[in-house]
């Protein structure tokens, strides 16, 4: 069976455990021990909101959870968890950011949130994601 990906737009994202990053800065940890996942093909999700992370990444990153929260969804209304914040890096840029599981049966996504901080769009005709044109491609934090 082919998979339809009219309109799929997906890239490549780094992630890393934060708390690693800090421990390493710290002494506490060596470079190599790191955790750090390389996704080839993450899908950029417009429609959804946050970093979403399948269970099986969040146990490789070692990421503690944090609290639960209610969560709509197109199955409807229901409860997932969150996890630690992470460092995400796409084309060279990065955000820190919260991570929200979903099943292992699901992408990693790339939601709205972390694109504004990235300061990342998607051009539809491309299906790629570019820096944001009304900054000229560079990347920029707006502040109102």
């Amino acid at each position: 069976m082919e998979i339809d990906t009219m309109g799929r737009v997906v890239t490549e994202a780094i992630i890393e455990n934060l708390e690693d990053i800090w421990e390493a800065r710290r002494g506490q940890r060596s470079a190599e021990q790191l955790r750090r996942v390389v996704v080839d093909d993450a899908l950029v999700d417009t429609g959804a909101t946050t970093l979403s992370l399948p269970s099986r990444v969040i146990q490789q990153l070692g990421l503690n959870k944090r609290y639960s929260k209610r969560v709509t969804s197109s199955i409807g209304l229901g409860e997932t968890a969150m996890y630690d914040a992470v460092r995400l890096t796409i084309q060279g840029r990065d955000c820190t950011v919260d991570v929200m599981e979903v099943p292992n049966e699901v992408p990693v996504l790339i939601g709205q949130i972390p694109l504004e901080m990235l300061d990342l769009v998607v051009d539809l005709r491309a299906r790629r994601l570019i820096g944001n044109p009304a900054h000229g491609g560079e990347h920029v934090i707006e502040m109102y």
